[in-house]
């Protein structure tokens, strides 16, 4: 099955709400494993992203915050959301790619209290 996954950006990062993103990314994993990706620029309104996402057979979808009604919405679509994510798009990508993203990962490096925390 041919993985499509569309992450809301906002610059280099994953957007911090799915619903005000000016732009998504994305990556079609391909079966040669190879990868082909776009940038294209979103409509405001969720409901239009979610008729995006629908239309481009979107697979999975990684994000910040969303709405629980389109979290619901998009599940029952039967598309892999994973929320909450925050950090470098890429390193999600890459992540999700592995198989170790879970929803709610901060990737970012940090200071906690002084020191340097890096996040794998």
């Amino acid at each position: 099955m041919l993985k499509k996954i569309l992450i809301p950006i906002a610059a280099d990062e994953v957007a911090c709400r799915f619903d005000l993103a000016g732009e998504a990314r994305i990556v079609i994993c391909l079966k040669s494993g190879e990868m082909e990706g776009k940038t294209v620029v979103l409509p405001r309104a969720a409901e239009k992203l979610c008729h995006l996402i629908l239309m481009e057979n979107i697979t999975c979808v990684i994000c910040g915050a969303i709405e629980e009604e389109y979290y619901h919405f998009l599940s029952w679509k039967k598309i892999t959301l994973i929320d909450g994510v925050a950090g470098p798009w890429e390193t999600a990508l890459n992540r999700h790619l592995q198989g170790t993203l879970s929803p709610g990962e901060i990737l970012c490096d940090r200071s906690v209290e002084g020191r340097h925390v890096d996040h794998p």
